[in-house]
């Protein structure tokens, strides 16, 4: 993670062994759950050399999310339509997508965003502003091109981005997350060639 590297001091190396020991809690067991003593314990300094560093279990809760963000959105550079014709493009998109959704980091880190969304509201904007990619508007102009190029017959460009995103995110990202990940009963790449498969269904010219 991009805010959580060692640098090159003794301190640096100490705010970074404490800040990935923080985030592994976070992961576990939540905020409210979290403990400095834990942390400082497997991080293999002091409470007290916690509390010199970091203000408390809110500011390390903030850079953690900051951190996270970072990495996402770095991570979701690589979700783009490929070439070819519409079911390679699709294709390729989906399964990127899928694969993005599904990424157990990114789970992690929207789990805990979720749960604590009223009490860090603030951080919560910040982690959607540096992850947030623009997944629709990329969908939405290879569509659009598609349809120039007389591939496909869309009624609406950004309707058809919005149902074929959703066909993902549905199976590989909200249905576990409810019900626990282990409900992913298919392969990533299995529900994005269901959806392309669906999708062309419906809008091939």
């Amino acid at each position: 993670m991009a805010m959580i590297l060692a640098g090159d001091t003794d301190l640096d190396r100490k705010r970074a062994v404490i800040l990935r020991a923080a985030r592994d809690e976070f992961y576990r067991v939540g905020f409210d759950g979290t403990k400095i003593e834990r942390v400082a314990r497997t991080a293999g300094v002091s409470t007290a050399t916690v509390y010199h560093l970091f203000e408390g279990k809110a500011q390390l809760f903030e850079m953690v999310v900051e951190a996270a963000a970072i990495e996402v959105a770095e991570k979701s550079q690589s979700v783009r339509p490929g070439k070819g014709a519409a079911r390679e493009r699709l294709t390729e998109f989906a399964r990127r997508y899928a694969a993005y959704m599904g990424d157990p980091s990114v789970w992690s880190i929207f789990g805990l965003v979720m749960a604590e969304r009223q009490r860090f509201g603030e951080v919560g904007a910040r982690f959607n502003a540096l992850y947030k990619a623009d997944f629709g508007k990329t969908l939405i102009d290879a569509l659009r091109e598609l349809e120039e190029n007389g591939e496909l017959r869309l009624d609406r460009a950004s309707w058809a981005a919005g149902q074929f995103l959703g066909m993902i995110e549905h199976s590989v990202f909200f249905v576990p997350m409810v019900r626990g990940q282990d409900t992913v009963v298919s392969a990533v790449e299995e529900i994005a060639d269901d959806a392309v498969e669906t999708f062309l269904a419906r809008y091939s010219a």
